[in-house]
């Protein structure tokens, strides 16, 4: 097999390779776009009946990881809606009480009870978004959004 592998020109790797600066392969760890060099975190979204979801806009650079938390109180059954924020968007991970989901897209979601929800994403797509809670026009209702 070595032989046939340097016929052809082939390396083969051992997982337990070292890089130059001699950490191993395996402790390498995210990166460009997704290492922790490069992550945002943004305000918190407060889900309250009556109360403003954020307190000003968000401004978002194309390209740079962002991690918001989304709490709601349970004072009423509440949701949240920006199809076009999240077609905008690539959602890295969601994630609800310790359980990571990585779904190809969402629409919106909703709080039936008290609960934090954290969603990490790359914005994309320059242009004017929102996320507001469905059925509603006030202002405090909603968080504009621009990605640069």
């Amino acid at each position: 097999m070595k032989w046939f592998c340097a016929a052809l020109g082939l390396v083969i790797l051992s997982p337990a390779i070292a890089l130059a600066d001699g950490a191993p392969r395996d402790q390498w760890g995210r990166a460009g776009i997704l290492s922790s060099a490069n992550k945002v975190d943004l305000p918190p979204i407060t889900l309250s009946s009556g109360m403003p979801l954020s307190e000003a806009p968000w401004v978002l650079t194309s390209g740079t990881y962002y991690e918001f938390e989304i709490e709601g109180d349970g004072s009423a059954e509440l949701a949240l809606e920006g199809s076009e924020f999240f077609r905008a968007i690539w959602i890295d991970e969601i994630v609800v009480n310790d359980l990571e989901i990585r779904p190809l897209g969402i629409n919106s979601i909703e709080f039936d009870d008290a609960g934090t929800m954290e969603i990490g994403f790359v914005a994309i797509k320059p242009g004017q978004y929102f996320l507001r809670i469905p059925g509603t026009t006030g202002e405090t209702q909603r968080v504009d959004i621009t990605i640069e």
